[in-house]
């Protein structure tokens, strides 16, 4: 199928410069196509994930994607979809910030040798390079400032003040493209809605300083912004983003982020996100009408992101805390499993290593009280690894601990504790 076809049947497009051109272009030649990443953290979030896979998309159609690390825009800063000034960060963390997003889009981009692999590029190349006059004599003379102030990421910015760092930004975008024309016959960008200012000041640049009568066949392309339908921002939870970096967000959060998709999401996450044919994810959503509480949509959704952003292992690692959690049988988890599962909940480190349970309970808060701590034991309502404890003068002992180091404790239904051991 026509690459830009499935685009639009999956929703990905937003605006294309010249559709009709870009089809005759695609189905003619082998593309070459950008999209920009600007290292402003130290990872990738699931906001960066919808550009990314669409490099994917068309690499996998036969065309070449270049992923661009902006490790020299990163200095500066896009004004683009904010409403306030970028914090600036120092030469020396932005440069390993680029190195670690650079890894990240190679786990999903195919950079193996072959007449597509994809290429990273970082644009600290060019732009460090080049003197100030350089920059104001060959490209910023082809930049009308009443043409920069009509474009929506400086207009929205200009009533709470904008500076020239970031002004200046359209420019620098513009210039990256130009050099990838150049340099890689690079000859399509792509990027968000909030984009398509800056997209459309590089073809115009091209425009501008294209050699004698040459016609510039360039296109530029921008997919939709993603909105959930209980009106909260795509990509965040109550813990913050949810990053690519399984150090900053374990396989497990990731996996349960897909997993707790809407039902009114789902399917436009599917085809938004993965790479099953329109026919399964149509039979996916016949799942949801006729069944939704067995969430096989979002499984399968949860399933296929987090096999593409971290690997199978990590899959099933996220699938085996999961069934512990719904199942209680904690002692089946591993102890970096434990990490991940419990990574949110109270935790308490206990000095002493075999020590009683109605103490614990108290020292670790689980219960207020030694009479509370009574209570519960009791009633029932204390799980040690997920097993029942109604022993009054138990000790937690080596049978308790998994690998030596932790004890889930969970008091009623809901409220689990983590106890560690030094």
């Amino acid at each position: 199928m026509e690459v830009l076809k499935d685009l639009h049947q999956r929703g990905l497009v937003n605006q294309i410069t010249d559709e009709e051109g870009l089809t005759k272009h695609l189905e003619e030649n082998q593309v070459t196509l950008y999209c920009g990443f600007d290292p402003t953290a130290d990872s990738l979030h699931i906001g960066h994930l919808l550009p990314v896979l669409m490099l994917k998309r068309f690499q996998q159609a036969g065309h070449r994607p270049i992923a661009l690390v902006g490790g020299g825009t990163g200095m500066i800063g896009d004004p683009s979809g904010r409403s306030s000034e970028r914090q600036l960060n120092e030469a020396s963390v932005v440069k390993e910030f680029s190195e670690k997003i650079k890894q990240q889009l190679a786990k999903i981009l195919n950079f193996d040798e072959g007449e597509n692999a994809a290429v990273a590029r970082n644009n600290h190349e060019w732009l460090s390079q080049m003197t100030i006059i350089d920059f104001l004599r060959d490209t910023g003379k082809h930049f009308g400032v009443n043409y920069m102030l009509a474009k929506d990421s400086v207009e929205s910015r200009i009533e709470q003040g904008i500076s020239f760092t970031e002004f200046s930004y359209m420019i620098l975008q513009s210039l990256d493209f130009q050099k990838l024309y150049e340099k890689e016959n690079c000859t399509l960008q792509i990027g968000g809605s909030d984009q398509w200012g800056n997209i459309t000041a590089g073809l115009e640049l091209l425009r501008r300083t294209a050699a004698g009568e040459q016609e510039v066949k360039a296109y530029g392309m921008t997919m939709p912004l993603i909105t959930k339908a209980d009106g909260t921002k795509f990509g965040k939870t109550a813990g913050g983003a949810v990053w690519l970096d399984p150090e900053k967000t374990s396989p497990y959060e990731f996996y349960q982020f897909w997993i707790n998709a809407d039902d009114r999401d789902v399917i436009r996450f599917l085809k938004f996100f993965t790479f099953l044919s329109m026919e399964e994810i149509a039979e996916l959503e016949k799942e949801v009408e006729n069944q939704p509480e067995k969430r096989v949509a979002q499984r399968r959704l949860a399933e296929e992101m987090t096999k593409l952003v971290h690997d199978e292992e990590a899959l099933n690692q996220a699938e085996r805390i999961t069934e512990a959690l719904f199942s209680g049988d904690i002692k089946a988890l591993s102890g970096k499993e434990i990490e991940q599962g419990f990574k949110d909940v109270p935790a308490f480190t206990s000095e002493v290593k075999d020590p009683q349970l109605l103490d614990l309970l108290v020292e670790a808060g689980i219960s207020s009280s030694k009479r509370q701590a009574r209570e519960d034991i009791s009633n029932g309502a204390i799980y040690i690894n997920g097993e029942r404890n109604q022993d009054m003068k138990h000790t937690i002992n080596e049978n308790d601990r998994i690998e030596d180091r932790f004890t889930i404790i969970r008091r009623g239904k809901k409220k689990y504790f983590l106890v560690r051991f030094q």
